[in-house]
């Protein structure tokens, strides 16, 4: 076997604590921005699902990179390995580096487009912290292209450890721009600059060591090698459609739900930071699985690639029926933290109790599966499955719940269940077929 027990549990536990760190952060920064008020939460609520869309496309790109390392290093060739890295690396921060342009200089256009509907002083919120946020792109771009390629090695511990500082660094900013300077949405946006540049240049320096198995090279990443960029792009490019339909689906839900007012897009966006517990540890076996598989396929061991993903899967069922389960039980002290109305913490503990119910039954399937099979290399089929359930469910039901049917956010977030159901069922069909044996990402 590839990977024993303890080898997983290393992989895995670092990666945990990651999500918990980024989960917490997220978490804090919404606590701190309500004590400015409604208008300030819903303004970073709404800019944080436009966020969430660029994350998402640079963490599929980066996802490329590390499927492509994972297989190069499972068929025993470190040496592509190393050059697949630097390669990923100077896309990535190309690719970070041109969003980040185009969001700096539309970015009122882009959330006019989206929130035109919200209320004047919400709006000015969103444009400061977008602002502020859009220009720690390209640092993320950097820091996701490093972290893939110590992920890819195994070695969660040091991204974990880089992501513990990253996320202090922003939690003292926070405390120190809010309550210290008062400086409102500012005072949490440009914690969060500051804290993304320190982590990518501090990554970034790890990635060059010697001591790597694969490491970054300057005369590879200035080394464009087209075959090589078309290699990871074969994964990346379906992926990142994929997940940025999937996070622009989410966006465009957001904008429905930001014309059913202040009370609603407030209990929104406070469910969708602390909903974020229950799916700690399927967020960590997502990342975890792309090393694992890509490894396992990148040797033909198509046998040990299922019993780890079935086994990965397990750990994710588990864990979130437990988190799940002890967020609805703890409610009434986590919703203390925000200082909004009663009527905005009622909404927002229904909503969380309907996302834990769904995420137990159907999110290691809609995404522990997908990841398996994109690292296996069958990236254009969660491609299409992604995008076709995103369109008809995410989106179309989000319309007929929530606005036609006057559901409202309610209606929104069972239209979130419907496309996890549908994802849920297309992927394991797909999986159960073993079509993905016959798809490999390296030559």
């Amino acid at each position: 076997m590839l990977f024993s027990h303890k080898d997983l549990k290393n992989l895995l536990c670092p990666l945990v604590i990651e999500q918990v760190l980024v989960m917490l952060v997220g978490i804090v920064d919404t606590v701190m921005v309500s004590s400015v008020g409604e208008t300030a939460v819903s303004g970073v609520a709404l800019v944080d699902m436009v966020n969430y869309l660029v994350i998402t496309v640079l963490t599929a790109l980066t996802t490329g990179g590390a499927v492509i390392l994972s297989q190069y290093l499972g068929s025993g060739r470190p040496d592509k390995a190393e050059f697949s890295a630097s390669q990923l690396m100077t896309v990535s921060a190309l690719f970070s580096s041109g969003i980040a342009l185009v969001c700096v200089l539309g970015q009122r256009g882009i959330l006019r487009l989206f929130f035109g509907a919200v209320e004047p002083a919400v709006m000015d919120a969103a444009l400061t912290y977008f602002f502020v946020t859009a220009c720690s792109f390209p640092f993320l771009g950097v820091y996701n292209a490093a972290a893939a390629q110590f992920r890819a090695l195994g070695r969660t511990n040091v991204t974990m450890y880089v992501s513990i500082l990253m996320n202090v660094l922003n939690i003292i900013g926070d405390l120190t721009g809010v309550f210290l300077l008062r400086a409102g949405v500012l005072g949490v946006a440009v914690p969060t600059l500051i804290s993304r540049a320190v982590a990518a240049v501090l990554l970034t320096v790890l990635a060059f060591r010697p001591g790597n198995q694969a490491r970054l090279s300057f005369h590879d990443i200035f080394a464009w090698n087209p075959e090589e960029v078309h290699c990871i792009l074969r994964i990346a490019v379906p992926g990142g459609i994929e997940n940025g339909l999937f996070a622009l689906g989410r966006v465009l839900v957001t904008s429905i739900v930001s014309h059913f007012g202040t009370v609603q897009i407030a209990a929104n966006g406070v469910a969708n930071s602390i909903d974020q517990i229950a799916i700690i540890v399927v967020n960590a076996v997502n990342l975890a699985v792309i090393t694992v598989v890509g490894q396992c396929v990148g040797a033909r061991e198509y046998e040990q690639a299922e019993h780890y993903t079935k086994r990965l899967m397990k750990i994710s069922y588990l864990y979130t029926a437990a988190l799940g389960g002890m967020v609805c039980l703890a409610l009434p002290l986590l919703l203390q933290l925000y200082d909004l109305e009663p009527e905005t913490l009622r909404l927002a503990a229904l909503l969380i109790i309907l996302h834990n119910t769904l995420a137990t039954l159907l999110h290691p399937t809609s995404f522990n599966l997908a990841n398996s099979l994109r690292a296996a290399g069958d990236a254009k089929y969660t491609m299409y499955v992604g995008a076709g359930c995103m369109l008809v469910f995410r989106l179309g039901s989000a319309v007929l719940f929530g606005t036609v049917l006057g559901w409202g956010v309610i209606g929104v977030w069972v239209a979130m269940g419907m496309d996890w159901l549908a994802r849920s069922v297309c992927f394991t069909l797909r999986y159960r077929k073993r079509s993905w044996h016959n798809c490999r990402a390296i030559a």
